[in-house]
This record gives C-alpha cells, sequence and structure tokens, in this order.
C-alpha cells in the first residue's frame, strides 16, 4: 500500500488554490504544520499569523498559495478525501462478493485512521481528527451551492457515490442507497466525534467501533 501510494498524485480541484503547495518545500510545510495547527488550537483560532509564526514565514506568502482559511480547508478535506477514494478502490478491488466488498469500504470508511508514512509532510492520523471535527463547516456555508458547482466537493460525491454503487450490487432493490450511503460517510464522522466528546450518547467506545455499528446497521437494513 505505502509503495502504491508513494507512486500516487493526490488530485485537488486546482480552484482551490492559488499555487499548487505540492510543488514548493514551502507549500508542503504550510500543509504539515497547518494540520498540527489546526488540530492544537481549532479551525476558528487558526489564522495565518498564527501559521506563518509557526513555520517562520510571513503572513503574505501563506496568501500566495490560499486566498483564505476556508479555501485551506477545503484544500485539507479534498486531500483527505481523495487519499481516502484511493484506499477505497484498492482495497475493493478484485473483489468479487458484493456483500464482502461492501463490508471492506464500510470499514474503511469508518476505521479509525493512523498516519501513512507515504506521505511524509501529512500525518492522516491528526488530519482525520480535523475532518471529525471541522469538515461538516466547509459544507455548511453560503458559498456550498456555487462551490459545489466548481467541482469543490467532487471527490467526497464520488466516494458516496461508490458506495451507492455496492450498495445496489448487495440489493438492487432496496430504494434509499444515496441516502444510506452518505449517511455511513458522514454519519461515521460523527460517531467518532461523539466516542472522543460526548461518549454517553454513542455505543460506539473503546471495543465498539463505528465500523461494527455501520456493518451491523447495514447488513440489516438491506437483508431482503
Amino acid at each position: 500500500m505505502n509503495t502504491l501510494l508513494s507512486n500516487f498524485k493526490i488530485q485537488v480541484n486546482s480552484k482551490i488554490f492559488v499555487k499548487d503547495p505540492e510543488t514548493s518545500i514551502l507549500g508542503k510545510k504550510i500543509i504539515e504544520h497547518s494540520i498540527l495547527l489546526i488540530e492544537e488550537i481549532g479551525f476558528e483560532n487558526f489564522t495565518f499569523k498564527k501559521l506563518g509564526d509557526k513555520i517562520s514565514s510571513n503572513e503574505s506568502s501563506i496568501y500566495r498559495y490560499f486566498e483564505n482559511k476556508h479555501k485551506l480547508m477545503l484544500y485539507l478535506s479534498s486531500w483527505y478525501w481523495s487519499w481516502m477514494e484511493y484506499k477505497l478502490v484498492f482495497t475493493t478491488s478484485n473483489v468479487i462478493d458484493s456483500e464482502e466488498k461492501l463490508n471492506r469500504a464500510i470499514t474503511i470508511i469508518t476505521e479509525k485512521i493512523v498516519d501513512d508514512q507515504a506521505t511524509e509532510h501529512i500525518n492522516e492520523s491528526v488530519l482525520n481528527k480535523i475532518i471529525i471535527t471541522e469538515f461538516t463547516k466547509t459544507l455548511q456555508t453560503k458559498e456550498i451551492d456555487q462551490e459545489n458547482k466548481e467541482g469543490f466537493f467532487l471527490i467526497y460525491k464520488r466516494i458516496i457515490n461508490r458506495i451507492v454503487t455496492y450498495i445496489t450490487e448487495v440489493n438492487p432493490e432496496y430504494p434509499f442507497a444515496k441516502s444510506l450511503a452518505s449517511n455511513i460517510v458522514e454519519g461515521s464522522l460523527h460517531q467518532h466525534f461523539l466516542k472522543q466528546h460526548i461518549d454517553t450518547i454513542t455505543d460506539c467506545n473503546e471495543t465498539i467501533s463505528p465500523s461494527d455499528f455501520y456493518i451491523h446497521l447495514v447488513q440489516n437494513v438491506l437483508r431482503k
């Protein structure tokens, strides 16, 4: 997996950034430390000035890569979902059994994330924590319709539609495949959040994972 990913180019919509951060040492440094800083202080308290102080760079240099912190967050989420899509495709390829394919897909989407050593400047485990806490904020904005038209959420939607395909393979007659798929993807983030912060209103804990819950839920929902 690591060898394959090292040769795989994560695709992010070029309209999200001013300059591709993957093309320079400074750009990669911005991505690496923005992840660590957002996880440390939260997105609301995060500013380009604070990031500049962290990386010993002028605030203006960060604006050469991103117009604002919202665009930076869109970049991080797009990178994350592109990485997840690759894992999803890799894990389900050549799996013939429909239920096994769906279960593998659910596990990939809902499991606890560990850092992938193939991406030196991005800690996926920390990025996952940010996605759990902050991703819905990239969706729930006044600009959502225009940004959707611009294709900013294309990868995220592609993941959901891939799961829709797997659901339909298991049970072609199930009428709510899109709603179920989107619930798996976004709902799992919420379950991880509850597990970490408000554990009295979720059954997920150290022994029961969100993956366990969603595999059980989907198997029962799709039972003919």
